[in-house]
Order: structure tokens, then sequence, then C-alpha cells
């Protein structure tokens, strides 16, 4: 059975896919040297288990970084608020293995980049799943 991150992973890409359009399907787990911007990088992933006795529940902790070199932070703060519009409470298909619970986004801070250039969106999110 693999991780709830990773399955929680393939979830976000598709659904960022189809709701946030300004990022033209740019999201990466690893960035490439000629990247395009504005773009969605998956940052870190923590996976904990609930204590739960009755089912195998897990939480997973989610950060996402939303990277803008758009003059000010409009764009980043536009994007930022559509990824959380799109995963916040929003009803996730994990497949077989994992059972969605619930999606809850944490917080958002925005961050400008000591190159001048460079505006950064960081998104914490918090899901619970149980195995199927």
């Amino acid at each position: 059975m693999a991780d709830p991150s990773l399955v929680l992973q393939g979830a976000f890409n598709a659904r960022l896919r189809v709701q946030v359009a300004a990022l033209g399907g740019r999201f990466f787990d690893r960035v490439p040297a000629d990247v395009v911007f504005p773009y969605l990088e998956y940052g870190e992933f923590q996976t904990v288990d609930d204590g739960a006795q009755c089912h195998d529940g897990q939480e997973v902790f989610a950060t996402l970084h939303v990277w803008s070199r758009a003059i000010g932070q409009v764009e980043v703060k536009t994007i930022a608020g559509a990824v959380r519009g799109a995963l916040h409470e929003a009803e996730l298909d994990l497949g077989a293995a994992w059972q969605f619970l619930e999606i809850a986004h944490q917080d958002t801070r925005y961050l400008k980049d000591p190159d001048g250039l460079t505006s950064h969106a960081v998104l914490t999110f918090r899901a619970l799943v149980a195995a199927a």
C-alpha cells in the first residue's frame, strides 16, 4: 500500500489541474532549471498516525509553495487563493487503498524572495485519511 501522502499528492494534481488554470499544469515535485513562472511546488509532507484504536487512520500535513515573478504580490495571492479554494474542504478521490475523510487549509504565508523578483506563498493543509 502506498503512503497516503503520495496518493494525496496525486489527488491534488487531479483537482488543481481542473480548478487552477493560472498554473497551466505546472505542478512540480522537483522544479526544472528552465521553469516557467508561475508554478506550484510540492514541499514537505508529514504523515502521522491518528492514534485511533478503531481504524488505521492517518493525518497528513502537506505544504505547497506557489512561486511568481509578476510585479507585486497580486498574482501569487490570487493563485494561492485559488489553490486554497480548490483544496479546502474538497472531496478528493484517493482510490481503493485509502478512504478520504477530510482536508482543511491551515495557513498561508506570503514572502518576498531576497532576489527582489520573486513572490512566494506557502500553504499548509491537514488531511485525514483511513486505510480502506
